[in-house]
């Protein structure tokens, strides 16, 4: 059993920065692929960055307009925490963004295969 709290969202301008926490608790998270998703208002919820239990291997959405490059998916086993840096943050990137928790082995970019979420955390980019 995973439980999963994120903080960090709020409302900021274009071309702003946040840093989207998310703490777990329970036994296996350090064996846990953890991945954040994100739903806008009447859009279906998708995937935005992923990361496997060791850190060493992480994952970002490959739709147009894409994160990568200025988001970055980070974890601390040690402290239960997996977090996402997000820079450069334009109106489209307006969403509740949600963290999970799957298996070790899990395909990372399905919604599907992820057995744990968080409430959400609103971030708005607006001037």
């Amino acid at each position: 059993q995973v439980q999963l709290v994120e903080s960090g969202g709020g409302l900021v301008q274009p071309g702003d920065s946040l840093r989207l926490s998310c703490a777990a608790s329970g036994r296996t998270f350090s064996r846990s692929a953890m991945g954040w998703f994100r739903q806008a208002p009447g859009k279906e919820r998708e995937f935005v960055a992923a990361i496997r239990w060791s850190g060493s291997s992480t994952y970002y959405a490959l739709y147009e307009d894409s994160v990568k490059g200025r988001f970055t998916i980070s974890r601390d086993n040690a402290k239960n925490t997996v977090t996402l840096q997000m820079n450069s943050l334009k109106p489209e990137d307006t969403a509740v963004y949600y963290c999970a928790a799957g298996n070790v082995d899990i395909d990372v970019r399905s919604r599907t295969a992820y057995n744990y979420w968080g409430q959400g955390t609103q971030v708005t980019v607006s001037s």
